[in-house]
């Protein structure tokens, strides 16, 4: 059994922190008065504090206590949130980040330029670079009330195990004002029964302090969901009158203590009753069972999994073909059975690689702000379909390609403010980005409401560049698939943003990568979009098996839309124009047979398997039409990345290999094939 790593599951957890910050500093950009918004990004900058300070990430702890005193200065209304002060914040959060990835090594003075950032945005209030925390709030009112305090608490057993620091609860208290601490040890079990990881001790603590009940809950906001607290405020002569002090504890409340006569009444109100709990307003087994409903597991154990469902698809095929050449009744049923499990035992595993778009799409808040600012461009994010769900492979693979997409359409696509009043547009330029499922495929699509793109720069740009010939004719489609040419840019200067003609050129080869195509529509004057066509999933996909020749080949079924017979006279009809009439409409068609060279003859009846991508048709002729598959995809070897046709391969039952097919690319080669035609005829 592994055992995780704490400070592994510390930086996973921080991770998640950082991101809820940013986010909440993204939306407070736009709502610059919203007192939730101030008090969730301090919240979380509270809890990654005191996690790291647990865990010994103290540079951590040191840095993001300067930014958690700024947001309480918020939070109380003494300075006011700016969008200078979110954006010191999340450039502090970058350099958080790297605090938590690589907390031992040498970062220079980015942490001190980034505070004096903080600092200016605060009016030059805030505290000076320190290496150790300052207290938590600055007590400069006299007028302000001092309140009493009576906080009673109690860890799970298993609490220092898991990383958390009683003494630093009680020292975060300390901060708040004068407290007086007792220690109850009445749980300790004897010497012989003794855990030393278990923690039995529960404290008893009177608080003096100017700050509210809200500060005494931050103090606990990351252990609160497992502990047991009681919070009571009560008069000063009750505080006075507090139990024996065990600990650290001030002089003056302790000689209160002994000289005061102690009343039934104060007796009775400090007597260990079993006050009321504030545990949590839920039941515990609800809780548990909340706690249960989420587990964290490795993605490469997912991975594992993955190719362990593959490997058993692929036995249940060969178990079926055993089947079907077998007499045997009872084989038979098992093997359906068996075929069945493993068919719900896949589609089961999809689901859980399945990731919603949300999290790739969260990414470009962050990436618009900052480009916003750096190009004095006002633009809005828009998202929509983040609820669809891709295979998590395709996420992280998405992510480059979509931020090479979107600082493109920033920098070609949108206008300054002054050029889209001018044109009679709102200053704000819109850039949205969704996402939606059609078959087997999600369609990500990037739009803005820009310029559009220019065809006469680009056309130009592509003859300068012997892309094409001077003059050469080529569809609106062609012409806009140009950008995506090594080395292709049309900006006059190269900048931070664009112009060395790479980034286009990557989103293509990552496309491809993933069997994928590129749609691309302009407006002049209206704007762009670009349409990635992405398979849901790159593990199993369900496949029409058909033979050509004597070889056997895979067809995504998602992108088969019907199936044809095409007799010897329909086929010697065609010789010549390879085209065929589909409900009052030509579709060109590809005979497979002398695409690959098989060097056979003709079955009498052949096949045409019609496959579409988005508009754009082509019929397949094959030889035969086996069956639909399923199919365990498997990645073709470096020898053959150059072979466009096929995208991979999966092993059949009886042991042989069946290449797959590349659906775009094979209906590209028919489209390409009719364009010929059409100008020769």
């Amino acid at each position: 059994m592994s055992t995780l790593d704490p400070v592994a599951v510390f930086r996973t957890e921080a991770a998640e922190c950082l991101e809820a910050i940013e986010a909440g500093l993204l939306d407070l950009t736009h709502q610059l008065d919203n007192k939730d918004l101030v008090d969730a990004v301090f919240r979380g900058l509270h809890t990654l504090k005191g996690s790291g300070a647990m865990f010994g990430f103290e540079a951590l702890a040191a840095f993001t206590h300067h930014c958690e005193t700024a947001f309480d200065r918020v939070r109380k209304g003494e300075v006011a949130a700016t969008s200078e002060l979110v954006a010191a914040v999340l450039a502090a959060q970058d350099h958080m980040r790297a605090l938590v990835d690589q907390p031992d090594d040498d970062h220079g003075d980015t942490g001190h330029k980034l505070l004096a950032q903080l600092q200016a945005a605060v009016g030059g209030k805030e505290a000076a670079p320190a290496a150790v925390p300052a207290p938590a709030a600055v007590r400069e009112a006299p007028a302000k009330k001092t309140n009493s305090w009576r906080i009673r608490f109690s860890l799970p057993a298993n609490s220092m195990a898991n990383g958390t620091n009683p003494l630093g609860l009680l020292d975060e208290l300390r901060d708040l004002g004068e407290c007086t601490v007792r220690a109850n040890t009445s749980a300790i079990p004897p010497l012989d029964a003794l855990t030393p990881t278990e923690l039995h001790i529960s404290w008893d603590v009177t608080l003096t302090s100017e700050q509210d009940r809200s500060a005494i809950d931050d103090v606990f906001i990351f252990v609160l969901d497992d502990m047991e607290l009681s919070v009571e405020e009560i008069s000063g002569q009750a505080a006075a009158t507090a139990a024996p002090v065990e600990g650290k504890a001030a002089p003056a409340p302790v000689a209160a203590a002994s000289a005061a006569p102690v009343s039934p009444t104060t007796a009775a109100e400090f007597r260990p009753v079993e006050a009321v709990p504030v545990k949590r307003e839920v039941p515990a087994a609800v809780s548990q069972a909340k706690a249960a409903e989420n587990v964290r597991v490795p993605a490469e154990r997912l991975d594992e999994l993955m190719d362990r469902v593959g490997e058993l698809v692929i036995a249940q095929s060969r178990l079926s073909q055993l089947a079907s050449a077998s007499t045997d009744i009872a084989l038979r049923s098992v093997s359906e059975e068996i075929e069945r499990l493993s068919g719900e035992l896949r589609d089961t595993m999809m689901v859980l690689r399945m990731v919603p778009v949300a999290t790739l799409f969260s990414r470009f808040r962050r990436l618009v702000h900052d480009l916003a600012r750096e190009t004095g461009k006002v633009i809005e994010l828009v998202t929509e379909g983040e609820s669809t769900e891709v295979d998590k492979t395709v996420i992280e693979r998405l992510a480059d390609p979509l931020v090479h997409l979107v600082r493109n359409s920033i920098d070609h696509g949108l206008e300054t403010p002054a050029d889209r009043l001018a044109s009679g547009k709102t200053e704000a330029g819109t850039v949205t980005l969704s996402a939606r499922q059609a078959g087997g495929e999600v369609i990500i699509s990037i739009k803005d409401d820009g310029r559009g793109i220019n065809r006469e720069r680009v056309r130009a740009k592509a003859e300068s560049s012997g892309l094409i010939q001077p003059g050469q004719p080529l569809s609106d489609s062609e012409l806009l698939q140009l950008i995506f040419a090594p080395g292709f840019s049309t900006a006059a200067a190269i900048t931070n943003l664009s112009g060395r003609g790479v980034g286009m050129d990557v989103v293509k080869k990552t496309v491809e990568a993933l069997r994928g195509a590129i749609d691309i529509v302009s407006l002049p004057g209206q704007g762009s979009e670009v349409s990635l066509r992405i398979p849901l999933t790159l593990a199993i996909i369900d496949g029409l098996l058909v033979r050509v020749g004597s070889g056997r080949y895979v067809i995504p079924l998602s992108a088969v839309e019907e199936c044809l017979e095409l007799s010897l006279e329909e086929d010697l009809r065609s010789r010549g124009r390879s085209f065929i009439s589909l409900r009052d409409s030509l579709v060109p068609f590809l005979r497979l047979r002398d695409l690959f060279r098989t060097g056979t003859k003709p079955d009498v009846h052949q096949k045409v398997v019609v496959i579409s991508t988005g508009t754009e048709r082509v019929g397949l002729v094959v030889d035969q039409i086996i069956g639909d598959h399923q199919t365990v995809i498997k990645s073709m070897s470096k020898l053959h990345n150059n072979v466009a046709t096929f995208s991979g391969a999966t092993i059949l039952g009886d042991g042989s290999v069946a290449l797959i097919l590349d659906v775009g690319h094979l209906v590209a080669a028919g489209q390409q094939q009719e364009a010929q035609l059409r100008v020769a005829g």
